[in-house]
């Protein structure tokens, strides 16, 4: 897989006579990370496919899985990269894994008490990488279709995100009612990622027609809860 080190993704090369440049439209990586099982994978499947998949194994390395939407009339592709929770299949995988990162998305599962106790472990990692505050982050709490089997109850996960400074939801990628639920969650961090400055082209070289790219510098203290 191509390393992607921008979030513009620009057409084939045009010709030096063109006064136009190339279209292009934004895409945003987004990680998604946590316990193997918690149903990362379903999550994906479920935003990008609009379905539930008719066959799940464990993810080894990473899965990557894409979806165009628009947002206020702009094309907007959605990356998500989706890496197995066991140490054993990410070991060499983590330094490109948290490369050009936009968004993290933490999965538990709220059935499962051990995986809920494992995102500081994850969000501490993130921190390992660079990944700070600025990056919008949210909790994603799934199967909760399975409500006579819940452990960790609404309430303890609210605390948790409180004090992490990030908002958290509950859903299903199973459930079929839950469909529109899923699309929102994935959406409402688009809708975020959208608001921030974009990187700005810098100017091309004579004769070149690569291009290279800068961020803009962002202003210090952003807040994302």
């Amino acid at each position: 897989m191509a390393e992607m080190e921008s979030s513009l993704e620009l057409s084939s090369s045009f010709s030096a006579s063109s006064s136009l440049p190339p279209p292009r439209s934004r895409i945003f990586k987004i990680i998604v990370i946590g316990d193997s099982g918690v149903g990362k994978t379903c999550l994906t499947f479920r935003f990008c496919s609009g379905r539930f998949p008719s066959k799940t194994e464990a993810t080894i390395g990473v899965d990557f899985r894409e979806k165009i939407v628009e947002i206020d009339g702009e094309q907007i592709k959605i990356q998500l990269w989706d890496t197995a929770g066991q140490e054993r299949f990410r070991k060499s995988m983590v330094q490109h894994y948290y490369r050009n990162v936009h968004a993290v998305v933490f999965v538990y599962d709220v059935t499962s008490l051990s995986s809920f106790q494992s995102l500081p472990t994850w969000i501490e990692e993130c921190r390992q990488h660079s990944l700070g505050n600025e990056v919008p982050r949210i909790i994603v709490g799934n199967k909760c279709d399975m409500r006579d089997c819940v452990k960790v109850g609404t309430d303890v996960a609210q605390k948790f995100a409180d004090v992490h400074g990030m908002p958290v939801f509950e859903t299903s990628a199973k459930n079929p009612n839950d469909n529109d639920h899923v699309e929102a969650i994935f959406m409402t961090l688009a809708h975020k990622l959208k608001s921030q400055k974009p990187l700005m082209l810098s100017q091309l070289s004579g004769g070149d027609s690569t291009v290279q790219l800068k961020p803009e510098q962002k202003p210090a203290g952003v807040c994302w809860c």
